[in-house]
């Protein structure tokens, strides 16, 4: 079984290697890596992991956690490695798709940032009104509207999943949001368990600043 590991570790020569040896001992072998961040002297990194049938999670863990100066931030079960898909290649993409870009776009995403699902968001027609869904991404909510008291998404930002306006399963999920502006919508991402640095924030927000061009070349 595959799980998505994340981890901070000092950002030095040998501390991944010593990651991997650590969790090898335990029965697990790392499939890929991602860093996901690099700040004042520490790397956060994301690790899909295969372990050893008969062997707990739990192990994991605490081999990661043995290696001097390393924290791990979270894990959860995960199918499959992390995808090399691009935003370059998501951009292209969203070129040639037509009126189906929006739920392209949702469902790439989802892609690069290993979340459980993504919303394309119309802004409300009226303040304080809901939202529209206007694209999801193929995991994403069956809803049609979504109130938006945290309306307008400017500045791109996590969201508290544990709010009178989310559904009260994203908050029993425990669901990380981030929103960050597409033109005049918004694109709504959800992932669980899984926390949004600053970095990812900010990659999100560029890639929905481009999107947006694509989606709506002709703004009023």
């Amino acid at each position: 079984m595959s799980f998505l590991i994340r981890v901070v570790l000092p950002d030095r020569p040998g501390a991944l290697g010593a990651v991997a040896s650590a969790l090898g001992h335990a029965g697990a072998d790392i499939l890929s890596v991602d860093i996901v961040e690099r700040s004042a002297g520490q790397a956060t990194d994301d690790l899909v992991v295969e372990l050893a049938p008969g062997k707990l999670p739990d192990s994991m863990v605490s081999a990661a956690a043995s290696v001097p100066g390393v924290r791990v931030e979270s894990i959860r079960s995960y199918a499959g490695v992390i995808d090399p898909f691009r935003e370059l290649e998501l951009l292209e993409k969203l070129a040639v798709s037509g009126t189906e870009a929006p739920g392209v776009l949702a469902d790439g995403v989802c892609r690069l940032f290993r979340a459980g699902w993504a919303l394309v968001l119309q802004a409300p027609e009226v303040e304080g009104s809901p939202a529209t869904v206007i694209a999801r991404s193929s995991a994403a909510p069956e809803i049609g509207t979504l109130a938006t008291p945290w309306w307008p998404p400017h500045p791109a930002r996590p969201l508290d999943a544990d709010q009178a306006w989310a559904p009260a399963e994203w908050a029993s999920l425990d669901t990380e949001l981030a929103v960050v502006p597409l033109g005049r919508r918004a694109i709504l991402v959800g992932r669980p368990a899984l926390r949004w640095l600053a970095s990812e924030i900010i990659r999100l927000s560029h890639l929905a600043s481009i999107a947006a061009t694509v989606l709506d070349p002709h703004p009023a």
